[in-house]
């Protein structure tokens, strides 16, 4: 992955208008150093910005005004979903969306068009709080401080509330406050995470991909999932759809620029939108660098095997490691395709005019006997490439690479790759 990054850095570096904007998922939390090496080498300091708890970025990954509150809770949801694996019910996951919709509704109102993750926590889990909200924004109406528009959304919001979700029984309240908190809980319990990604509005230091994607700023998640495991998911999906949407956006208003998207051990960061992005951004000119462990871990991590095969076809230049995974196999083994190879059998027999039976040795024995011996050549159908190649053949650092030159296929051969951490 280092070289491909290297490649995209030192592209149009000193050129303004043209550099590479870039988002870069770092999963273990050890990949940013080696790209600030980068950006240090190719005088890139000042466009490098770091998202994580030990950095001075301050980013809030629900203010977004201009966006509107059910495609924020819609956000919202897609990280629930990573959080239900085992829920089947969508009824949940929709009036969850649903109550997170009129929170940020009514908390725009009160916050002068601000949200962060404690509001909605607050809002959701204490009532006092909500009446307290409530009682500011009966005062700004009665003095008209209030358009049109946001009378509307004041009005539905207090319906929602005060006829539909306080009306539910007990318990299934607790079960939606439950789901909600499963994501605010972590910004609203630790000082570290409340003070990066719930500051106050002036605090803000990153505010989302435009001028990254205009001035070809580097952007890197650093963020070790084994230490934030949920939080690095939360953070990294909401950096990934703010990255997806600028860029398709963009595409809508007839505006190109070049882009990029890297993420090693993709599979845990792995979310269903995807599928859409990277079968969109081509058109954009978004280059979408990803690597797994195998299809099978890309598939647990989205527990949808149609999904995973979308995101899979999408990606056009495939680099197959070593592997014993029998999924990886098959669906590269299909992609690369079948060719007629040469099979050839070799039969041996003999012929005896008299045989006797031994009764001391137990056996059979031949007199006058001949022995023939018979070869067939035929063709048979097969992959090119057998498991086999995949689980034995393939030696460290060699890999099967499935390219194209933007204008046609390569035939499939084997490379071999040079570790980075051989040149030191």
């Amino acid at each position: 992955m280092y070289p491909f990054t290297e490649q995209l850095i030192k592209y149009n570096s000193a050129n303004l208008n043209e550099k590479i904007g870039m988002l870069i998922l770092d999963v273990k939390g050890n990949y940013y150093l080696q790209i600030k090496k980068y950006a240090e080498k190719y005088n890139l300091l000042n466009d490098f910005i770091v998202i994580g708890l030990n950095s001075d970025t301050k980013y809030n990954p629900l203010h977004k005004p201009n966006l509107k509150p059910h495609v924020l809770s819609n956000r919202l949801r897609t990280i629930l979903e990573l959080f239900s694996e085992n829920n089947q019910e969508s009824y949940w996951l929709d009036k969850a969306e649903e109550i997170i919709t009129e929170c940020i509704k009514i908390c725009r109102l009160y916050n002068d068009g601000y949200v962060t993750f404690e509001e909605i926590h607050k809002l959701v889990n204490f009532p006092e709080y909500y009446k307290e909200k409530i009682t500011i924004l009966r005062n700004l109406f009665i003095k008209s401080k209030f358009s049109v528009q946001q009378i509307y959304d004041l009005n539905t919001s207090l319906d929602f509330f005060q006829k539909e979700f306080f009306s539910l029984d007990h318990r299934t309240i607790s079960i939606l406050k439950s789901e909600i908190t499963r994501i605010t809980n972590i910004f609203v319990n630790d000082y570290d995470i409340h003070k990066t990604f719930c500051a106050a509005k002036h605090e803000l230091t990153f505010n989302g991909f435009s001028e990254i994607i205009n001035k070809g700023k580097i952007v890197v998640l650093n963020m070790n999932i084994a230490e934030y495991k949920n939080l690095s998911k939360i953070i990294a999906a909401y950096l990934k759809l703010d990255f997806q949407e600028e860029v398709l956006s963009n595409l809508s208003n007839n505006i190109i620029k070049r882009t990029a998207f890297i993420c090693d051990e993709y599979s845990e960061y792995a979310t269903k939108t995807d599928s859409n992005f990277f079968s969109l951004s081509r058109e954009a000119k978004c280059i979408n660098i990803i690597s797994t462990q195998s299809y099978s871990s890309l598939k647990n991590s989205l527990h949808d095997e149609t999904v995973a095969k979308v995101i899979i076809q999408n990606l056009i230049n495939k680099l197959w490691f070593r592997t014993d995974d029998i999924f990886t196999i098959e669906e590269s083994q299909k992609l690369l395709g079948k060719e007629d190879k040469i099979k050839t059998s070799k039969t041996i027999s003999e012929n005896a005019k008299s045989t006797d039976f031994n009764y001391i040795t137990n056996s059979l024995n031949s007199h006058d006997s001949n022995i023939s011996e018979s070869y067939n050549t035929y063709t048979q159908n097969e992959f090119i490439y057998d498991t086999n190649f995949f689980t034995q053949n393939l030696e460290t650092f060699h890999c099967l690479a499935f390219l194209s030159n933007g204008s046609q296929i390569l035939k499939p051969c084997v490379l071999k790759t040079f570790p980075y951490f051989l040149n030191d």
